[in-house]
């Protein structure tokens, strides 16, 4: 009974394979499968006979598709377990006494031998030697170190914040996420315990918008922490204790068609010459409002704007409530409160505008607006006309050099993302570029380009970084602007001019007849972009899902990053996440050295046409997963990650890493992987294999980068020089937001908001933890 069973198994599989297999080969795909899958019919078919020769196949079976795997993918454990997890498993099976002994051979004098189990024994163990030496390699990990020598002993930090304070999203006006304090240091980094935990009380509601999510950094100015929540609470603090000082609720409200619910932090202004509110903390909503509030009480300023509440869809072309807002917290510098604002992707043509705005920080008096669509014209819009709809916008953080009089804009897309026709002029010059604006009158004054006629939503996420590199002996004021397609631009500040080259690539064509693609694309020396996908690189728990995967892949058009959106489906690697993200990366000012999370997880995206499309409410998210509508364009999209058929990943990890870089040589010193599946799967498996991630670093004097963002809900600490992890504490949830760092009286503290992100899902919560030394 038992040989008829594995018989009819190993037939089953056969059958799966041989017609899998087919496919992908019609597909152009490897042939691995359908000879697979016809072995194991013939090895069915012989035990069905009982003939010892079904075990000498099967040995050939496992030494072939051992060969075969190792070809494909070397000795890299998580590309061979798939390959051959069944099938070993399988040989091993086989082996059983209760197998053999029906397959042996009953000799004259009536004494029974069973099968050898020599070959068999032998290719099962030479797969599992194999598999062991697999174990102790990390082909995907690049060893090295950073330069330790300090380049620039007293280099310009940005603004004049006290080192042991944190007064803007990325600790100051040039955003390097770099704090002066070495307290906390790679000898005594491990040694953190918590010192406070603090619970907003903004939790997930079930009918929350899928990207409810914390992305917030809080500031800490004098001994108290500033900080908001999802749902727009502004909360201040005691830095020391975690006691809360103050909470201010700005009921934004709910609105199923926003979509993001979340707060990335807010904009702290002293003036004690001010007649109201000496000292203030801006909060921006999610229902377009910008409301200042008294640092000291929470009260609302009532002398700013309209009763302290200024109202951003002021001058908007139109008025869908949900689909303008603002998620990032804005820049003040001049008396001015430099804010740009969201508009939700692949909803609608009739966008918003993109708009950036300049307000008097005490009255709330329009300034200067710089709108991409009519960019030559920055004085004040006459009161009844409106900006240009549906021009590319700015979600992200800005920053400034106030010696230079400019603010640093990273600009996104006009809707729909996937569809370039009909875009004007300016829309083309401007999309997915990072533009610097005159402070005193929005005037452009440079902009560079990152992604020329972008169809894959590859808006430029992250702050830019400001540093000063040095470079032949003499001091270049820098930028270091991350993307979502890898590629990291380290341009003159002044200029926008390359500092590290940036050269153009030719890109694949094949847009939709109606649409085309731009014959080049520009590209950074200093690189984080993949290597291509091939068919090989795809992945799954089994060879059956692999298989599911490989069939997709060839499925699917891609020629690379570029490849054009499709009505076929196109792969888009990387995908909508993005190699970095809103969370940018960590400048080490006094090295010269930076340290990210680059991430790489493929997408998927296909075009649909209009009169194809399902009615208003049938399996549609927006953003990043299922159907985008684009109302009036004339195609939706579908989109989402590459999953298999168990929702895991179809290209192999690892999808996530830590990496180095020296910004006076522009090349990647090391590179490893970061984050286990601890939260990624059902059983709390502690493997490292590298996983996706979306927050920000932050580093410090004391040669530490602290960084969460990993979907494992952890807070991890990494050496900068070598990238080696040094210490790692377990969060109550998701950790999908940046760290920061601060004195209070005479200890240094490291602090983290974990709540979950919604888009990646995390775990929700509402933590504020400070670690400390003991």
């Amino acid at each position: 009974m038992l040989l008829t069973l594995t018989a009819l198994l190993l037939a089953l599989i056969g059958l799966v394979l041989t017609g899998g297999g087919g496919w992908l080969a019609a597909l152009g795909g490897s042939l691995y499968y359908v000879i697979a899958g016809l072995a194991f019919l013939v090895t069915a078919f012989l035990l069905f006979r009982r003939s010892a020769a079904a075990l000498w196949l099967y040995a050939l079976i496992v030494v072939g598709s051992l060969g075969w795997a190792v070809w494909e993918v070397g000795f890299d454990w998580w590309q061979l377990g798939p390959r051959g997890g069944v099938i070993v498993l399988l040989g091993l099976w086989l082996m059983l006494p209760a197998i053999r002994r029906p397959l042996g051979f009953t000799s004259p004098t009536g004494t029974h031998y069973p099968a050898s189990l020599v070959p068999l024994a032998v290719a099962n163990l030479l797969a599992i030697v194999v598999a062991g030496y697999a174990m102790t390699q990390d082909p995907h990990d690049l060893g090295g170190t950073l330069p330790t020598e300090i380049v620039n002993a007293s280099p310009a930090l940005g603004g004049d914040v006290p080192a042991g304070e944190w007064h803007q999203y990325g600790r100051t006006p040039y955003g390097q996420r770099y704090s002066p304090l070495d307290q906390i240091n790679r000898d005594n980094v491990a040694d953190l315990k918590v010192a406070w935990e603090y619970h907003t009380g903004d939790v997930r509601l079930p009918d929350d918008v899928g990207e409810t999510t914390y992305q917030v950094t809080p500031l800490k100015v004098g001994d108290t922490l500033y900080l908001c929540t999802p749902h727009n609470w502004a909360i201040a603090i005691d830095a020391a204790t975690g006691r809360e000082k103050w909470k201010y609720d700005s009921n934004s409200g709910m609105n199923p068609d926003r979509q993001h619910q979340t707060c990335r932090g807010v904009t702290y202004h002293a003036d004690p010459a001010a007649s109201f509110c000496p000292a203030r903390v801006y909060l921006p909503t999610s229902d377009a409002r910008l409301i200042a509030l008294d640092a000291e009480t929470g009260e609302v300023c009532t002398g700013f704007a309209e009763n302290g509440v200024l109202r951003l869809e002021t001058g908007m072309p139109y008025n869908p409530a949900g689909y303008y807002y603002s998620t990032s917290p804005p820049v003040i510098v001049d008396r001015k409160i430099i804010i740009g604002g969201a508009v939700n992707d692949n909803y609608s043509t009739q966008s918003q505008s993109g708009v950036i705005r300049a307000f008097d920080v005490d009255s709330g008096e329009l300034i200067w607006n710089w709108d991409s669509g009519n960019p030559d014209v920055t004085t004040p819009l006459p009161e009844g006309q409106t900006y240009t709809a549906n021009s590319p916008n700015s979600w992200s953080v800005f920053s400034y050099d106030a010696a230079l009089n400019l603010v640093y804009i990273p600009l996104g897309n006009q809707v729909p993302d996937q569809l370039g026709m009909g875009r004007s002029e300016h829309v083309e010059k401007y999309s997915s570029s990072i533009v610097a604006l005159d402070i005193a009158t929005g005037a452009v004054r440079w902009v560079r380009q990152t992604v020329h006629h972008d169809l894959w939503d590859m808006d430029v996420p992250a702050q830019p970084v400001l540093v000063d590199l040095t470079r032949d002996g003499a001091t270049v004021p820098a930028l270091v602007g991350p993307t979502k397609q890898g590629d990291v631009y380290v341009l003159d500040r002044r200029t926008g001019e390359p500092i590290i080259p940036v050269r153009e690539e030719p890109a694949p064509t094949g847009a939709i007849p109606e649409d085309f693609t731009a014959p080049t694309q520009p590209v950074s020396d200093l690189t984080f972009r993949p290597e291509p996908l091939q068919e090989r690189n795809m992945w799954g728990i089994t060879m059956f899902d692999q298989l599911a995967c490989r069939i997709d892949f060839r499925s699917l058009k891609y020629e690379g990053r570029y490849t054009p959106p499709s009505l076929q489906g196109t792969l888009v690697y990387p995908g909508n996440f993005g190699t970095f993200n809103w969370g940018s990366v960590a400048v080490d000012p006094e090295r010269q050295v930076m340290f990210g999370m680059p991430t790489y997880l493929a997408f998927t995206a296909r075009l649909v046409p209009r009169e194809e499309i399902p009615p208003k409410g049938q399996d549609e998210k927006g953003s990043e997963q299922g159907l985008n509508r684009n109302e009036g364009a004339p195609y939706g999209v579908y989109m989402g990650p590459f999953l298999g058929p168990l929702g895991i990943p179809c290209q192999a990890p690892p999808w996530g890493y830590v990496a180095g870089a020296d910004l006076a040589t522009g090349k990647i010193a090391w590179k490893h992987k970061n984050g286990t599946v601890y939260d990624m799967t059902p059983l709390p498996l502690p493997f490292k294999v590298g996983v996706p991630g979306i927050g920000g670093p932050m580093i410090t004097r004391g040669g530490i980068a602290f960084l969460g963002a990993a979907v494992d809900n952890y807070l991890r600490a990494y050496d900068v020089t070598s990238g080696l992890q040094l210490w790692e504490a377990r969060l109550p949830a998701g950790g999908q937001a940046t760290p920061m760092t601060y004195t209070a009286g005479d200890r240094q503290y490291v602090l983290i908001v974990a709540g979950g992100h919604g888009s990646v899902g995390t775990k929700a919560g509402d933590s504020v933890i400070a670690y400390t030394l003991p």
